[in-house]
């Protein structure tokens, strides 16, 4: 069976078609949870597939994953979904409303990691305000101490294949470093360059 990848813009999908991988269909679900669990549910009503993996660019945590680098998660993290309080923020587990993580399906997971040995593993956050600050970097992470890269679309992803019992993963290159906006630093370019490369090797491995 096919391989359905989500990823959330059009230059996402151009750079992964770009890697000629023979057995993938890849849809752009747009920007965010909401978006990219809505459009993986939909894909997966419609056909079967043996994996969902949510893919594309983000932001990697300083000293951990390299702009350019690429990361993989071993799970998925809605990092920002929960309440704050006076003592600070309570996540979802904490609230006793369910888990803020999806982990990757353990096989996917080690196929990925065989034909990617570069990558780096570890939890990839689910955010719905990318990090911006040195402030926020260090509050984010001192909530995901063992965190590699941000991105605003795979909880959703996860989310949709786990209740139809579909094996899930997420992939992300490295566009920019996890912390202050700078616009100027980021190397978009080079992170769909990654992306390329990865799925010509996912395509060749299989």
């Amino acid at each position: 069976m096919t391989l359905l990848v989500v990823c959330a813009v059009e230059a996402e999908r151009a750079a992964i078609l770009a890697g000629e991988h023979p057995d993938v269909e890849v849809i752009t679900a747009g920007v965010g949870t909401a978006a990219a669990a809505a459009a993986t549910a939909r894909a997966l009503a419609g056909t079967a597939y043996r994996a969902v993996v949510s893919a594309g660019i983000g932001g990697g945590v300083v000293g951990r994953v390299p702009v350019g680098g690429l990361a993989l998660a071993d799970r998925s993290v809605a990092a920002d979904l929960g309440a704050d309080s006076p003592d600070g923020f309570l996540s979802l587990d904490e609230l006793g409303f369910g888990s803020t993580a999806v982990p990757a399906d353990p096989d996917l997971l080690t196929s990925l990691r065989v034909a990617l040995p570069d990558a780096i593993v570890g939890p990839v956050l689910t955010v719905t305000t990318v990090t911006g600050t040195a402030d926020g970097a260090a509050r984010l992470l001192a909530r995901h101490p063992d965190a590699v890269a941000e991105a605003m679309e795979g909880f959703g992803v996860a989310t949709a294949a786990a209740q139809v019992g579909v094996p899930f993963a997420e992939l992300r290159t490295i566009s920019n470093p996890v912390g202050p906006r700078d616009r100027d630093a980021w190397r978009i370019a080079d992170a769909l360059q990654t992306l390329t490369t990865a799925f010509a090797r996912l395509g060749r491995s299989r």
